[in-house]
Formats: structure tokens, C-alpha cells, sequence
């Protein structure tokens, strides 16, 4: 199976960490975030495609055409026009089943495994702080039904971390708009669940990385997350 891994933007909250390499690319106890997120994936994805963009040939020269055993292929995303418009590049590439996952946060491998059990799926964890995430809206069957971007409601709610089970049929619809010349994947997912339905896996842990302090704790923490 494949997996999509966005990689593309510079971070700009890391300052000037990222002045010369890219976010995805900062290293975590001597070794980058991606490599990391490569070595944990499960057995069955066997080729990554990263969607590179600020200074993506860096990506490129360490992980070259096969990492860990997998397949790598390289998309540039020459305009940031947010993540929906990151996975439609990738369209011509993909097979028919394949996972969607940020090049900057770290997963768990068994939350991963339990996304790859369904057609459609995409991974929450609960939060205290709704107002700082995309969250979550369930089905009475506990589907998704929709995806609403910082809503101004008390916790805890299901918050989107950025890990997706898609199908090819993700391509045939139209990539919705989130405003400012991007468009947003979660948003074009919530149409589909409209038509076929989407799981809502349960994240055991995560963590992302979004600024210098988040890079610190990571160190403390990676192990798990292999």
C-alpha cells in the first residue's frame, strides 16, 4: 500500500530552525523527524510519496529512491495551496487504497495499523481545547459527518490530527475551498463521507511538532513512537 506524506511547508513557528532545511527535516536525537516517522510505518506500506516544496531536495538526497525498504517517489508542490491541494498532485501516482499522513507530527504505529483495517478512515484524539483544532463531527453510527474548524465549544472533543484511509474515489470530488488560495483535505473528505462512510479511528497518543519546544520534548519521548 502507499501512504502520501505532506512535507512540502518550511514551519515557520520553528524561527530560524528552518532557515536552511526543511521542518519535516530537523533532526530529533541526531536523526530527522521523517526518518523516524518511515521506520514506524507497518509492513504493509510498502512505497511513500512525499509532497516536497521548501527545499525539498534535501528530503530527496537522504532518503533517495528507497528508505527502509520501501519505494520513495517525490512530488513538488510548487504552490502552497494547503493540503487538499497537496494530495491532488499525487492522483496520477496512486493506486487505489493509501494513506495520508503530515511529514511533522509523530504517530503511533497501531494507531496506524487501525486506520489501514477500513476503506475510509481518519484518526482523532480527544482534546480539552476544541477551539485550537479541526474537530470531529460523529454519526449516530460514530462515522464521520463532518469536520468544523475551531469551534468555540466546551471540551473534550474529537480533534483531526492529520492521519487519513482514502480510496482513489477521493479524487472525484472537488477540492474544497478553506479560503486564502487553499483547500483543505479534511473538508474535501467530509464530502465525501456524505456518499460512503468514513471511520473515525481513536488515536491511543500523538504528538506533534510545531515549534522549538514541542523538538526538546519530542527527544524525551520518540521511543514510543517506534
Amino acid at each position: 500500500m502507499q501512504i502520501v506524506i505532506l512535507a512540502a511547508g518550511r514551519g515557520t513557528r520553528m524561527k530560524d530552525l528552518t532557515d536552511n532545511v526543511p521542518k519535516p527535516m530537523l533532526q530529533i536525537n541526531g536523526k530527522p523527524i521523517l526518518a523516524y516517522k518511515l521506520e514506524a510505518l507497518p509492513e504493509e506500506i510498502d512505497e511513500v510519496i512525499f509532497v516536497v516544496g521548501y527545499f525539498g531536495n534535501q528530503i530527496q538526497q537522504y532518503f533517495g529512491e528507497v528508505y527502509a525498504g520501501r519505494k520513495i517517489t517525490y512530488v513538488v508542490q510548487e504552490e502552497l495551496n494547503g493540503t487538499g491541494g497537496a494530495v491532488n498532485l499525487v492522483k496520477d501516482l496512486i493506486g487505489d487504497d493509501f494513506l495520508v499522513m503530515m511529514g511533522d507530527d509523530l504517530y503511533l504505529r497501531l494507531d496506524i495499523q487501525n486506520c489501514l483495517k477500513h476503506d475510509l478512515a481518519v484518526l482523532g484524539l480527544e482534546v480539552s481545547n476544541p477551539n485550537k483544532f479541526g474537530i470531529i463531527s460523529l454519526n449516530s453510527d460514530g462515522s464521520l459527518a463532518e469536520i468544523i474548524e475551531k469551534p468555540e465549544i466546551p471540551g473534550p472533543a474529537l480533534a483531526n490530527i492529520g492521519l487519513y484511509k482514502l480510496n482513489k474515489k477521493f479524487f472525484d470530488y472537488a477540492m474544497v475551498s478553506i479560503g486564502r488560495g487553499e483547500y483543505g483535505l479534511p473538508q474535501t473528505l467530509a464530502q465525501m463521507a456524505k456518499d460512503f462512510p468514513v471511520k473515525v479511528e481513536k488515536a491511543l497518543d500523538w504528538f506533534p511538532i510545531g515549534n522549538p519546544d514541542d523538538l526538546e520534548k519530542a527527544a524525551e519521548i520518540i521511543d514510543k513512537f517506534l
